[in-house]
């Protein structure tokens, strides 16, 4: 089986807590496979540092309930410990309209599509929720009994309780908890010392953290007694028999690698700028015949040898834009081998990058690639939220008229602009009309502030190394 680990709302430390939880696996098995539910990048660097494995992220609007099925299963089948955070509130999630009859125009909205119950629902998973008790005492019993009684086909396994102030306090949370006959698998007490940065767009991803490794250790000598290990390990243990479908998973790779003397050497920009990658499209990529090579536009002064494509993925570019500006031979690099041909995919950070210039959060000016016709500004507002995607003209990457689900999360915005859009953006909940997106400037280049994840769409990395395959790398 697994857990998952959900919160009564964000912000109540479910983060702090799986990481806990993983820690103390970790130091059990080295087999110990995280989940993420939703399209977050941050928080899976985080399990990753933790676990050693690569996180999975769960989303049902990037991909669809097949997926998330059949990706579960196939990851923890070599594990002896699994567990999945998840997104937001328990029953935070998008609209979504299902028909109630194929006869009937008459509808129903699950207004909690793609959240954290409706992952659970579909593993079959029992839930643990914790509760910011920071501002509570007798009132934790009545949020416990609405989150238990609200959707009859959540098991909640118990609750956690962050942020406890005193021995009193707990014994006044205990007090009210009891009549409900709900297990307390975790308590956990207000520690100042144990917290994780965060910054514009959530926590500081983990390649900025130099006292990292610091805090692991606390949380993880911490999580010894602050946990019911004793009901908590049965449930988190993995069981042979729900590997059974784990071969499912094949058929969402079903494309046959590039027949080719060597791999399709592919450069994929990976350091403090840009790390926002879903770990499925990097082994899509592999899965094809490429080769992952990662390299660094803020240290690196060149592309690594015989590239023939590249990917520059999300991040913070806004925060390290003066170091990338003074990379003069790697901007130049990048601007080379772009207008020479070299097929090229960029999601939001990426896109920032391949602009003339990126005005910061102190309103000062950098030099970046100058592909793209634009300057990129920060500002205070957040666009966030999934999107349909309908591109506009063939491209790089997808055909007129496809129709694709991806997501936004930046707090820049373009001062021009594209005039041949790639995309017709629509809200996903909503079918709302939200403008235009993404840049059609060169037939090879692919710039959208437009997250994918390919494993629903294993077209986009084959159509991609498709073009690479015939591209000769400028270093040649």
């Amino acid at each position: 089986m697994s857990l998952i680990i959900a919160g009564e709302r964000s912000g109540v430390g479910k983060t702090t807590v799986t990481l806990a939880l993983l820690a103390f696996l970790r130091r059990l098995s080295k087999k110990v496979q995280s989940f993420k539910v939703g399209p977050d990048y941050i928080d899976p660097m985080f399990h990753k540092h933790v676990t050693g494995r690569a996180c999975r992220n769960l989303d049902l609007v990037l991909t669809s309930e097949s997926y998330v099925k059949t990706c579960f299963a196939y990851y923890i089948q070599d594990c002896e410990y699994a567990l999945v955070e998840g997104v937001m509130g328990l029953f935070d999630g998008v609209s979504k309209r299902y028909k109630e009859k194929e006869t009937s125009n008459s509808s129903t909205v699950d207004s909690s599509f793609a959240s954290t119950a409706s992952v659970a629902r579909i593993l079959n998973l029992p839930v643990v929720l914790v509760i910011d008790c920071s501002r509570l005492s007798g009132s934790v019993a009545a949020i416990a009994h609405g989150y238990r009684s609200f959707d009859p086909t959540i098991t909640i396994a118990g609750v956690i309780l962050n942020r406890v102030g005193s021995d009193r306090h707990l014994q006044l949370l205990q007090d009210s908890l009891e009549p409900l006959n709900l297990p307390i698998l975790g308590v956990l007490r207000r520690e100042d010392n144990i917290s994780i940065p965060d910054r514009h767009l959530g926590l500081v991803p983990t390649a900025e953290l130099p006292e990292l490794n610091v805090l692991i250790d606390k949380l993880s000598h911490l999580s010894e007694t602050c946990f019911g290990w004793e009901k908590l390990l049965p449930l988190l243990q993995t069981k042979p028999q729900e590997h059974a479908s784990a071969s499912q998973f094949l058929p969402f790779f079903p494309l046959s690698a590039f027949e080719s003397k060597s791999p399709i050497k592919i450069a994929v920009a990976c350091d403090r700028a840009f790390n926002f990658y879903y770990q499925d499209n990097l082994d899509l990529l592999k899965t094809l015949g490429a080769e992952v090579v990662f390299w660094s536009p803020l240290e690196d002064p060149e592309l690594p040898p015989d590239v023939r494509g590249m990917y520059f993925g999300g991040g913070f570019p806004e925060v390290f834009a003066q170091q990338l500006a003074e990379n003069t031979p790697a901007r130049q690099a990048v601007k080379t081998a772009i207008f020479s041909g070299m097929p090229t995919v960029a999601e939001c950070g990426g896109l920032m990058y391949l602009c003339e210039q990126i005005i910061d959060f102190e309103n000062n000016s950098w030099p970046v690639v100058g592909v793209l016709p634009a300057t990129v500004t920060m500002s205070k507002h957040l666009t966030l939220g999934y999107r349909r995607a309908v591109a506009l003209q063939d491209s790089l990457l997808l055909n007129s008229g496809k129709s694709v689900c991806g997501h936004e999360f930046h707090r820049s915005r373009l001062l021009s602009i594209p005039q041949q859009p790639l995309f017709a953006t629509y809200r996903y909940d909503t079918e709302e009309i939200t403008g235009y997106e993404g840049w059609f400037l060169l037939p090879n280049l692919h710039a959208s502030y437009i997250h994918l994840h390919w494993g629903e769409y294993p077209e986009i990395p084959q159509r991609f190394l498709q073009s690479c395959q015939i591209t000769s790398s400028p270093n040649n």
